[in-house]
């Protein structure tokens, strides 16, 4: 089979591989989709030094497969797991981490920060820029009917980050909700959070996302090139300020804007991942009564809500993807990504 293999310093490689056998625990799937990530562009970029001292990447001669969203159909079961909840032909996702299975974090589904250390496919195990993908078969996550393979994609790492970020806000009608950055992740913010019935404020500094973000449920938009982000957003709430606030950029002056554009009682949550940020604590977050916390994508059973919710509230989820690609053109594919400039990407199969 093909797999996409990051080389170091911007550059891939599609290298042929085994096709992956099950162990007794294990399922192979097809890959119908597999999405392309903004975080994979740490391991795109870096030297292959680099990605080695850092990330620990191991893998067979070949390296390991890129890839952390896969969503596909079961082709494949081992001898225990035949007889399980799922049959060959499933549409299912697949929850990107695997842990011991035994800790606490395991046991209650959130496998990411395992105590003995997690595996992540498409970082520390192969993932799902392939033909197939061997996994455990308790890392599958059943696909709503209602949902393409590329939609399934991106409910396995940036949608439903999104979802789980907004989850942790106890987001609900009665919210307004400023989401700072509208990539991939923004942009699902912005959908999901209309979806949960709060109104929603975008905003952002390029100027093509901002004006999509109408299209996925936002009332108002920023451009926080040409104004003030914070007083634009006091203006929108009578002089109050939002009730949540939600940091998908990772950079620094979107992380103190999500703080200082919160109401009192308000709460704030970044899932951007990377850099500082400096707050003057006491004016905006003490004495604003703030919550503030971090989310760190989701758990398994996050992931499976989220698809449910998707396919009951009828987000339409594929609209966030502006580029579909197959494997052979992933060289074009990720520079193409790696300019961050539009929308969800995809490999499709």
């Amino acid at each position: 089979m093909r797999g996409v293999v990051f080389s170091g310093n911007s550059k891939l490689d599609i290298a042929e591989f085994d096709d992956p056998v099950p162990g007794p625990d294990d399922a192979v799937v097809e890959i119908k989709a597999s999405g392309m990530c903004g975080s994979d562009l740490r391991f795109y970029r870096a030297s292959a030094a680099d990605a080695l001292a850092v990330y620990g990447l191991q893998g067979d001669s070949a390296g390991i497969i890129a890839g952390h969203e896969p969503c596909g159909v079961v082709a494949a079961l081992g001898s225990n797991v035949a007889n399980g909840p799922y049959r060959i032909g499933d549409r299912v996702m697949v929850y990107h981490y695997d842990g011991c299975g035994f800790c606490d974090p395991c046991r209650t589904g959130w496998m990411q920060s395992c105590e003995k250390g997690a595996r992540i496919f498409g970082a520390t195990a192969h993932g799902g820029h392939a033909d197939y993908l061997k996994v455990p078969a308790r890392t599958l996550v059943p696909l709503p009917d209602e949902l393409s393979f590329a939609a399934g994609a991106a409910i396995s790492c940036g949608t439903g980050t999104a979802f789980g970020a907004l989850v942790r806000l106890e987001l609900n009608a009665r919210d307004t909700i400023a989401v700072f950055g509208l990539g991939p992740v923004g942009q699902s913010a912005v959908q999901l959070a209309a979806a949960m019935g709060a109104e929603v404020i975008a905003v952002d500094i390029e100027p093509e996302r901002v004006a999509r973000a109408t299209e996925f449920g936002a009332a108002s938009v920023i451009d926080s090139t040409a104004t003030d982000p914070i007083e634009a957003v006091r203006e929108l709430t009578g002089g109050k300020g939002v009730s949540r606030a939600l940091d998908c950029s990772g950079a620094p002056s979107a992380r103190s804007a999500t703080v200082r554009s919160s109401a009192l009682w308000g709460r704030v949550g970044f899932v951007g991942e990377g850099r500082d940020v400096t707050l003057n604590v006491s004016p905006e977050v003490i004495r604003k009564q703030l919550t503030i916390l971090g989310s760190y994508t989701f758990s398994i059973v996050g992931q499976t809500d989220c698809a449910r919710f998707i396919a009951r509230h009828g987000v339409e989820v594929d609209k966030i993807f502006t580029d579909h690609w197959k494997l052979d053109d992933a060289e074009a594919a990720y520079r193409e990504f790696d300019k961050q400039i539009g929308g969800k990407a995809v490999i499709e199969f």
